[in-house]
Parts: structure tokens; C-alpha cells; sequence
């Protein structure tokens, strides 16, 4: 949670963890009661801190959960998370059917297991009775929202990246709620991102919208040739649109800010994560701290840009855009005895930014040139890091000095939607700017041309071996 004044400056922070579990290899499951009880201490902490309650509270949410609840909103199992994967193989089916690409154009969703459509798919197949006994399937958004107003609501935003909702009509879309077996009975009322209400205590809660849609408008990047990219654990690369953007062979998404506003782009498995990885099995560290990580990017500092030939596929997780293959897996491609940890470790950054450029390429095919790309997330304290993907996409870096853009994003859109300001405002004071390399650009082409033929020469082969690990 972020709190601003009303001059719209951030002035505060307060946050609550809590985990995923996975019973099975491909299950990603999270206790909702747990994410509300640290919604509600977030708030009572914030109202403790200054006295009182706020003027409003915009409500920002991670994409792709679902829910299975009775009529009074009880959970009937736990939530599933954007990375449950147990549904990939349904994803396939559908990728390959006549529907699938109606379906994605229509809802602007990829379809992938991700998507709360084929989680759906897989419950209706793979656990019946659960299916049966769901008198709604929601996000933890809706959730929450029942708690505080017991109404079933879903904000467009949160909808449009269901893989049911028809982005463009603005209603739940027909041919996919035939494809997973429901009517839309049996999901929540769409509502507008600015939908809000009081509670008891006359604050106004903003239902707001989806987490990568409000770190765009929390990174000011809603005006046209600016994108914005995050990486935490993961990482995605948007850009604003007045219209939907729809690349058929990458699958990149368009969910909805607003009614006029689509954020379209695609995100990415593997940011974080993977330097976490390389990390842990290099150090041979249980826990990280702050001096392994400053440890690492001093050596990627002094090591040349190429890593001396070395390129790193980072699908650790399998990927998702623009590839949507859950079956893909890492690799280090070229190798030989001159290399040391330390191009490995630049390689690893390298990977991941080869990564996201092909997303931004993607994007950029059917769209306007991006000029200028908004980071955040944990990443932007590497200064090297910053430099290398300016480098790779040839693009202007700009590190705003914001908080969480996400919650950012959700009090903007909060302040607009209760008339106290009549546009999206923007408090951006200070920002730092990172230009490519030159030299560096021109030899990280030449690398990418080879980065892009790695996952087409190797994904048969790397599908067969999975195929045996799972066995």
C-alpha cells in the first residue's frame, strides 16, 4: 500500500507478506483469507500511523487468479495463481484449435495457462465436483471487493485479462464461456475501472484496475512512443493505445486501463527469478543478501558487453510471451574454456533483456516506435543492469523515482474517478535517463539475431525432454 497526499506526492508505505504453496509440480496456490487479512492490516496500519481514515483508496490487483466460491463468497478451494501451470497442456489444445484465435483476438487474453479460462477448462475436467459445486469463479480482487460491499464485481480491467471477456463489447464473451463449459451467471457484474463505493465509514474504495495496467499509469507511460517495463520476480514490457493491439504469433495481450485507454504488450517468466537462480547455484547460498547481489554486479561491471560469446536463454519457468511454451527450458549456448563466472553472470542479465526486446519487438510490429522506455521494480537499483538493456534495445531508459508503480498507478486513477483531479495527475519529479551504447548496440544486434534462433532450433528438443522428466 502506498499513501499520497493530496498534492498527489507520495508520502508512505506499508506492506504485508505472505506465500505461494504448490502441492503438485505446476500447482501455484495461494490462501485468499491470508491476502485479505494482510489487505485489512495494511489499512488498519495506515489509519493507525495518521489518525484516520483516507479519502479514498484505489484497489490495484495481480492478473490471472482464480477462485472457486459458494454463494456466500467461501472459498471452496485455494486461489490459483497467475504461474499455476497445471492447465498448459489444455492451453495447447486450444492454441491449435479453429476457435483459439478468434478467442484471443476477441478477449485480447494469450491463451495460455495462465488465463483463467483454461483454469477453468481444467477444473471442469480434471475435478468435477469442485466445478459443479462453484456458484462463482472469481479473482482475489472480487474477493475482497465481497468482503467490504458483499456484491459480485469485476472491474474491466481485471476482466479483460480472464481470456472470457470481450475487450472491444465489453461484456463476457459467448464463444469462450461455451469453450469453458459456463454462463456468466456464474462470474461477476462488469464494471467500469472508476466504479466505487463507501463503506460504513464513509471512505471511498475505487475498485480500480490490474496491476500491469496501473504500472503504466503509475510510470507515466500512457502517452503514445513511451512503454514501460518491470521486473521483479518476472517481468513485462506495455505500452498505452486507444485501440487493441493484436499480434497473432507472439500472442501479445490488450487489457483495459479504462474505456478508452488499452495497455497492450507481453510479459516475460523469467526476471529476477533467474538471477535468483544463477545466484543461489553459483553461491551455494540458501538465503541472499545485499552483498551477494552487489558482489555479482561488480563482476558483470568489469566483464565486456557479449560475455565473450556466451548467450543465455533464460526460460527457467518455461516462457510466456512471445514464445507461450511452458515446455521450454534454459540454456547456455556457447561455451567454452576461455568463459569464467563472470561472463556467465553477464550473460544471465543479458538473457533476460534478449528476452524483453523481443517482447518490445513484438509490440512495436503493430504498433507505433517506442522512443523511450519507464522502468521499475527491484531491477532499477542496478545501474549496470539498466545500462545493458538500453544497450539491447537501442532504446532511452528512464528511472522514475516513484514507489510501487502499480499502487501509484491505482491512487491516480482513484483521485480522477472521485473528481478530484480531471485527468490522471502526475507527481514525476525526478527521473534519471540511460542512453545505449552505440558500439554496444550494433554488436548486441548481431548476438540477437542469433538469441532469436535458439528457441526454434532447440523447442522439439526440449519438449521431448520434458517429456521424460515428467514421466
Amino acid at each position: 500500500m502506498v499513501v499520497l497526499n493530496l498534492n498527489y506526492e507520495s508520502v508512505d508505505s506499508f506492506q504485508q507478506y505472505y506465500v505461494s504453496h504448490s502441492a503438485m509440480p505446476g500447482y501455484s496456490e495461494q490462501d485468499p483469507e491470508v491476502i485479505l487479512t494482510a489487505f485489512n492490516a495494511c489499512i488498519q496500519e495506515m489509519t493507525s500511523r495518521y489518525g484516520g481514515a483516507p479519502v479514498a483508496i484505489g484497489l490495484s490487483s495481480a492478473m490471472h487468479s482464480l477462485i472457486s466460491v459458494d454463494e456466500d463468497c467461501v472459498p471452496l478451494a485455494p486461489m490459483m495463481t497467475w504461474a499455476d501451470s497445471r492447465s498448459s497442456d489444455i492451453a495447447t489444445r486450444i492454441k491449435t484449435s479453429d476457435q483459439g484465435m478468434d478467442i484471443y483476438k476477441r478477449t485480447g487474453t494469450p491463451i495460455h495457462a495462465m488465463s483463467p479460462l483454461c483454469k477453468i477448462i481444467w477444473l471442469h475436467e480434471h475435478q468435477p465436483e469442485l466445478f459443479d459445486l462453484t456458484y462463482k469463479f472469481i479473482s482475489i480482487k472480487e474477493y475482497i471487493w465481497y468482503q467490504l460491499f458483499k456484491e459480485f464485481k469485476i472491474d474491466h480491467s481485471i476482466a479483460s485479462c480472464t481470456g472470457l471477456f470481450d475487450v472491444v463489447g465489453l461484456n463476457w464473451a459467448e464463444d469462450a464461456l461455451l469453450m469453458a463449459g459456463i454462463t456468466e451467471s456464474r462470474l461477476s457484474v462488469p464494471v467500469s475501472t472508476n466504479y466505487s463505493k463507501k463503506d460504513a465509514s464513509g471512505v471511498i474504495f475505487v475498485i480500480g484496475a490490474s496491476d500491469g495496467c496501473l504500472a503504466n499509469l503509475g510510470s507515466d507511460a500512457i502517452e503514445p512512443g513511451v512503454a514501460a517495463l518491470t521486473i521483479g520476480t518476472s517481468g513485462a514490457i506495455r505500452i498505452s493505445s486507444k485501440k487493441a493491439v493484436f499480434n497473432e504469433q507472439a500472442m501479445t495481450f490488450s487489457y483495459l486501463l479504462d474505456e478508452q485507454t488499452y495497455i497492450c504488450g507481453g510479459p516475460v517468466n523469467n526476471g529476477g527469478i533467474a538471477l535468483q537462480w544463477f545466484l543461489k547455484n553459483t553461491l551455494g547460498k540458501e538465503e541472499l543478501v545485499t552483498d551477494d547481489y552487489t558482489s555479482f554486479f561488480e563482476k558483470v561491471i568489469g566483464t565486456a558487453a557479449g560475455s565473450k560469446g556466451l548467450i543465455f536463454l533464460p526460460y527457467l519457468t518455461g516462457e510466456r510471451a512471445p514464445i507461450w511454451d511452458s515446455d521450454s527450458c534454459g540454456t547456455f549456448f556457447g561455451l567454452r574454456l576461455h568463459h569464467r563466472q563472470e561472463h556467465l553472470s553477464r550473460a544471465v542479465l543479458e538473457g533476460i533483456c534478449y528476452a524483453l526486446n523481443e517482447v518490445l519487438q513484438a509490440v512495436e510490429q503493430y504498433s507505433e516506435e517506442i522512443k523511450q522506455i519507464n522502468v521499475s521494480g527491484g531491477f532499477v537499483h542496478s545501474r549496470i543492469w539498466m545500462e545493458i538493456l538500453a544497450d539491447i534495445t537501442g532504446k532511452e531508459i528512464v528511472l522514475l523515482q516513484t514507489e510501487d508503480a502499480s499502487a501509484i498507478g491505482a491512487a491516480y486513477l482513484a483521485i480522477k474517478a472521485i473528481g478530484l483531479h480531471e485527468s490522471y495527475p502526475s507527481s514525476v519529479k525526478e527521473k534519471q535517463t540511460i542512453k545505449p551504447n552505440p558500439q554496444n548496440y550494433e554488436l548486441y544486434k548481431r548476438i540477437f539475431k542469433i538469441y532469436q534462433q535458439l528457441y526454434p532450433n532447440l523447442k522439439d528438443s526440449m519438449r521431448e525432454l520434458y517429456s521424460i522428466i515428467k514421466q
